[in-house]
């Protein structure tokens, strides 16, 4: 059996990443999903561009804030304490807007844990 407690705060930011972004798969020894915890400030973008996975399902839960999910169709407001969902190969972009009145910090679950991940253009599609 095994157990741990993993405190996000002890971890350090990412460098060079669009908001705070703690990773936090490998301090909990998690092989078979991705779990990190992003905190972004009105203007700042969750990933590093807008983009999809071949076979990673990503799960966004909001913490505390409004989470904005843009995608080619429609761009989504999740509220706090509401959970959003991406099937692979569904190109997303999540971000604080600009003119939000606070900051949004979120929970996001990857898995499988896969390097698959893929740049969108919506002016290419």
């Amino acid at each position: 059996m095994g157990y741990r407690i993993v405190d996000p705060d002890a971890i350090d930011p990412e460098p060079d990443r669009p908001s705070e972004c703690r990773k936090l798969s490998e301090p909990a020894g998690l092989e078979t999903m991705a779990i990190n915890r992003f905190h972004a400030e009105p203007g700042e973008e969750l990933p590093l561009a807008y983009h999809y996975h071949d076979t990673q399902q990503e799960a966004f839960y909001v913490l505390s804030g409004t989470l904005s999910v843009e995608t080619p169709d429609e761009t989504y407001e999740v509220p706090n304490d509401c959970l959003f969902v991406v099937d692979p190969e569904s190109p997303q972009r999540a971000y604080n807007p600009s003119d939000a009145d606070d900051p949004v910090t979120v929970l996001a679950v990857g898995a499988p844990s896969a390097d698959d991940v893929h740049a969108y253009d919506p002016d290419d599609a």
